[in-house]
């Protein structure tokens, strides 16, 4: 396929396969490419790594999140973003793309779209995005930015950079690949391949692979956890 037609899916399925060669190489092209515009979208992590090393990989990623849930201090669209990769796995490039029509408001539930299937946001975390939903609207209504962009960048009609989020996020201290791959990992152990795939928006091939490394065979988890219930 051409930079034009890739997408970051693609980008993470030739990643994580057993074929791929030449990692570092390809990493310096995407980001060669990205600097010069000839692509956009699309993020690669500047070292390959393939989950948490340690235990403190996680106590870190949850002591993040709960700064930027209650830190009245931080901008609300910077906590918003940051808890989307913290807790979403989402990539800055996927963040950037997301629209006030990806936030739904249904029956007292705040749901998100990230893939096939819309997520249910906790409440803190719902409160947040809800807050983004109004300001972009607010801006709208009064003519100063007609966006459709939930985080939107500093041309008119085009959201943030893949590089301006990936920025933001690292100021709020966050390791971006290694905060993903930390909250893939954990969501791998509690979830399914195909519920990762329809309701993170990855490639079926690369959430397999995470859950195959956080819990060995699903069936097995499965009937780990069902007889965890049955003892209790």
């Amino acid at each position: 396929m051409t930079l034009a037609t890739c997408r970051q899916a693609d980008l993470e399925r030739w990643m994580t396969s057993d074929d791929a060669r030449l990692h570092q190489e390809a990493g310096h092209f995407v980001r060669w490419a990205l600097s010069q515009k000839i692509a956009r979208d699309l993020t690669f992590p500047a070292e390959r790594w393939n989950g948490p090393s340690q235990p403190m990989d996680d106590e870190v990623r949850w002591a993040t999140a709960r700064r930027l849930l209650h830190d009245d201090t931080l901008k609300p669209e910077d906590r918003l973003a940051g808890l989307l990769l913290l807790l979403y796995a989402q990539w800055p490039a996927a963040i950037s793309r997301l629209t006030v029509d990806h936030i739904e408001e249904m029956d007292g539930a705040v749901r998100i779209r990230l893939g096939a299937v819309p997520v249910e946001l906790p409440a803190p975390v719902a409160e947040l995005a809800l807050q983004q939903v109004e300001v972009r609207r607010s801006h709208a209504v009064l003519g100063r930015m007609d966006s459709p962009w939930l985080f939107p960048g500093g041309q008119p009609g085009r959201p943030i950079s893949v590089w301006a989020m990936g920025e933001r996020l690292r100021k709020l201290g966050i390791r971006l690949a290694e905060a993903r791959s930390t909250a893939l990992f954990q969501l791998a152990t509690e979830l399914p391949a195909a519920v990762l795939a329809r309701t993170l928006g990855i490639d079926i091939t690369v959430a397999v692979k995470w859950q195959r490394a956080a819990a060995g065979d699903w069936a097995a988890y499965a009937a780990e956890i069902s007889r965890r219930t049955s003892t209790t």
